[in-house]
């Protein structure tokens, strides 16, 4: 098995070397791409206008990701505040309830001050 591999893989270096003709291009026209996309060179405005509608794309896709964790938070909140009024507003219903001895009118019916 380890025999029939290393041919297999003797066959694809011998392809691979046949083909180093197609694979590199001339010296000319490498040179002319790396003038034309070197760190130095200016780039093309295309280029530009490219790189910066994704980077705009990019901002706005995080800015509504950030505004919707906040609107999320922000409902949390109010849920999480609503039931804490509630439940102390029933606790203090029930100790009035419970600590009310007759005396005098109830709470529920001397609302005024609250």
């Amino acid at each position: 098995m380890a025999w029939r591999q290393l041919f297999l893989i003797c066959l694809s270096a011998v392809a691979l070397l046949s083909n180093v003709e197609e694979i590199f291009m001339q010296e000319s026209d490498a040179l002319n791409f790396l003038k034309k996309h070197s760190k130095r060179s200016p780039r093309f405005q295309d280029e530009v206008n490219v790189e910066n509608r994704q980077k705009l794309w990019a901002d706005e896709l995080r800015r509504e990701y950030h505004e919707e964790q906040r609107n999320e938070f922000e409902n949390f909140v109010e849920e999480q505040n609503d039931e804490q009024g509630e439940r102390s507003r029933e606790a203090v219903e029930q100790w009035r309830q419970w600590h009310y001895d007759g005396l005098y009118p109830s709470y529920l019916y001397n609302r005024h001050h609250i």
